[in-house]
């Protein structure tokens, strides 16, 4: 893991979700006009605003606090909204799958999955590369899929010590987090997953906000940010997505603070009480679940360093005398059908965390 031809070659690694599929623009916003309230799925997806679109992703935030200024359904249970949010600086959309019998007017609430996206990808990519809507047709949960940025790394960045934006952490973990409580019924019964990136985001928000999560799931993903050779793949990652790669955290030596409160291992005691699943391939060889003759990737990569940092995780956890789950599987690529087997895998612990341990899998 400290070679610098292995440096040189994972320079994209770490964001990448998909070595295959690239991110897709989600331009098509049928969304609700201005004025009107939604409380139930339409019968059918909705047609186009014949409106000028005043709001859609990615322009820039409205003044005043967070707030949903759009929303648009794809199916009898999907649902996007679309946030103004100052700690983005931006309208930046998230897409929730909704539970049997949900209404905003409903005298209950729902226990809450998130599952994150992996980097160069947005908050479409489970429900596209996926069959989680189908998957989870009968939880009695709400799964919520939230933009992060194609290199957010789930932060709130440093910019030099001055702050966000973008503010990653705080958009997730507060502004979506409480819009979706007052108005969509969310619970305070959480589990959060994710992959590539996303992994080491849903760990890192497990461990840095004690209680709020009562599952976290990881998926090939970095689980600590200061080993040897770690930080200079995490800039060289950033600069690729024509970031500041000392933007995200500031330096790995001046800033020593800054990268501490952003690494999992650091932050593991934090970890306490939640239950944990944390998987990843060995090395950069096909698997049993790439088709024969597949090409290899750099992205593949991910997964020796994935795994590299995952024992480390694993071995601070064991000296904390927090139980966990690490599945280490040897031979398997940076690719969803690897996330997908681990995500189900993983399914019965989130159920149990949910509190729904009676919930049937499709």
């Amino acid at each position: 893991m400290r070679s610098h031809g292995l440096l040189a070659l994972a320079t994209t690694v770490l964001l990448i979700g998909s070595s295959a599929t690239p991110a897709l623009a989600d331009p098509d916003w049928s969304i609700v006009p201005d004025g009107q309230t939604t409380t139930q799925p339409p019968a059918v997806r909705p047609t186009t605003d014949s409106r000028p679109a005043n709001y859609l992703p990615g322009q820039k935030a409205l003044p005043g606090n967070a707030r949903v200024v759009r929303e648009r359904w794809l199916g009898p249970r999907m649902l996007d909204v679309l946030i103004s949010s100052p700690s983005i600086g931006q309208l930046t959309p998230v897409r929730l799958l909704l539970p049997k019998g949900w209404s905003k007017n409903a005298s209950r609430t729902w226990p809450v999955l998130y599952l994150l996206h992996g980097g160069a990808d947005n908050y479409t990519s489970w429900t596209r590369m996926t069959d989680i809507a189908g998957f989870t047709e009968n939880l009695d949960a709400i799964v919520v899929m939230p933009e992060a940025g194609r290199a957010g790394n789930y932060s709130d960045w440093y910019n030099n010590g001055k702050g966000g934006p973008p503010a990653w952490a705080t958009f997730h973990t507060y502004e979506v987090r409480r819009l979706l409580e007052i108005g969509y019924r969310a619970g305070t019964r959480r589990a959060v997953a994710g992959l590539s990136m996303g992994a080491y985001g849903a760990m890192k928000y497990a461990a840095r906000y004690p209680g709020m999560f009562r599952f976290v799931g990881a998926y090939s993903g970095v689980m600590a940010t200061q080993l040897p050779g770690i930080p200079e793949i995490i800039m060289n990652a950033q600069a690729s997505e024509k970031q500041d790669p000392k933007a995200l955290w500031g330096d790995p030596l001046r800033d020593r603070r800054v990268w501490a409160a952003n690494d999992p291992v650091a932050l593991a005691p934090g970890l306490k009480g939640v239950s944990i699943y944390i998987s990843s391939g060995t090395n950069s060889f096909l698997g049993p679940l790439d088709p024969p003759g597949s090409p290899w990737h750099p992205a593949h990569l991910g997964e020796p360093i994935s795994a590299y940092t995952a024992k480390a995780l694993s071995k601070r956890l064991n000296s904390l005398g927090i139980q966990h789950t690490l599945n280490l599987y040897g031979n398997g690529t940076h690719t969803w059908p690897y996330w997908i087997r681990e995500f189900k895998n993983s399914y019965p612990m989130i159920l149990a965390a949910l509190g729904l341990p009676g919930a049937v899998q499709p």
